[in-house]
């Protein structure tokens, strides 16, 4: 801790605000929620004021705002200006703060540290469930703060490497939008050398049955929604399936969940699914390696011309009634040019997903270099 710093109570940097709302009845309001952690002061959402029930505060921008509930999980901080004039109930107490000692933007990086977040912890009492914030102990509690000058030179030094590491994220997901348009073009372009085959003959249902051992471990396979691929359920001894019949899953394979196609349940098994197992619900299929390559198969079913085909083929009003079956799936057409087109297309395809790996790998560096500047630079 720097020797300069002095050290104050919470309650000489923190004055209650208690400024008390009369919501008129045909007037819009926004309100106030917290997320955990110090990811930020937002708004929840809009009421109006002929809804609103028991007493609520006006909160102002730049006071200190935090959760009776959980300021122990870090859900507090700076009320930005967005959210001037916003309710809050009294489970949401407001401080005005004395500028005095303390900056509201040096306020709103200092209670993101941990030493921080610990002072509420102290500070909060109760049994499981029902810890709340002591104010009066809260205020109470004494932290070490520099003069306001070098506050303010803090609070520039860390915005300007949040506005660097924001720029860098905004690159990114401008990138991964220009990757998946140039991907969209080329794909189109192969669709102008394409002939329309059934999936029957493109790629066919296979069932590749298996004789269960009771004694035996088998790793299942399932199919999660919105193309996020094939994972293993689970592993466990053949004595567990007493009725199901188990079908082998080879690596390459396009897998079809049957009940959730219609939810985007599609995806590729992958050389760590090789030799696992699927149930009945897995529509299995293997690209005719004559004319087609799974990889360019599972591209096609995620355009919104590919998809819409699973979608009518799912037919149904609820969730669980929207099936997929195997007859409806071999009958869809797909596109199938040459294998040298949809090769060169899948290429592109893979080596244009590792660069975005490798742009996804930096995410988690850059998430914490702005947690490591503040807890180095305020304590």
């Amino acid at each position: 801790m720097t020797k300069a710093w002095q050290q104050h109570k919470l309650g000489d940097l923190l004055t209650r605000s208690g400024e008390a709302a009369q919501p008129a009845a045909d007037a819009e309001y926004k309100e106030i929620t917290i997320r955990l952690w110090g990811k930020g002061v937002l708004e929840r959402g809009r009421i109006s004021g002929a809804a609103v029930n028991g007493r609520r505060f006006i909160a102002r921008k730049n006071q200190f705002i935090a959760s009776r509930i959980d300021a122990r999980n870090g859900a507090m901080g700076i009320v930005p200006e967005s959210l001037d004039g916003a309710l809050v109930t009294n489970d949401f107490p407001l401080f005005e703060v004395n500028h005095e000692h303390i900056l509201p933007q040096y306020m709103g990086w200092l209670c993101r540290t941990p030493a921080f977040v610990d002072l509420c912890a102290r500070a909060s009492e109760g049994t499981t469930n029902r810890v709340r914030l002591k104010e009066d102990e809260f205020l109470r509690l004494e932290i070490q703060i520099p003069e306001t000058k070098e506050q303010q030179r803090i609070v520039i030094q860390i915005d300007t490497v949040q506005q660097q590491l924001q720029a860098a994220d905004k690159l990114r997901s401008s990138i991964d939008r220009d990757i998946a348009s140039l991907l969209a073009v080329r794909f189109q372009e192969t669709l102008a050398k394409a002939r329309w085959l059934p999936m029957s003959e493109v790629a066919p249902l296979v069932r590749r049955e298996v004789k269960i051992n009771p004694e035996s471990n088998y790793s299942e396979l399932g199919v999660r929604s919105f193309f996020k691929g094939a994972f293993i359920r689970r592993t466990v001894t053949g004595a567990e399936f007493t009725w199901q019949k188990l079908y082998q899953v080879n690596a390459d394979d396009l897998i079809f969940s049957n009940i959730m196609a219609w939810e985007k349940g599609i995806a590729i098994a992958n050389t760590g699914h090789n030799e696992c197992v699927g149930n009945h619900r897995m529509l299995t299929c293997e690209a005719n390696p004559i004319l087609a390559l799974s990889a360019y198969l599972h591209y096609y079913f995620t355009t919104d011309e590919g998809f819409a085909k699973v979608y009518a083929a799912s037919p149904g009003t609820a969730a669980r009634n929207r099936t997929l079956t195997a007859d409806a799936l071999m009958g869809l057409t797909v596109p199938a040019p040459t294998l040298a087109v949809q090769r060169q297309f899948v290429e592109l395809k893979n080596a244009l997903e590792k660069s975005a790996e490798k742009r996804a790998e930096q995410s988690p560096i850059s998430d914490a270099i702005l947690p490591s500047l503040v807890q180095k630079l305020m304590t």
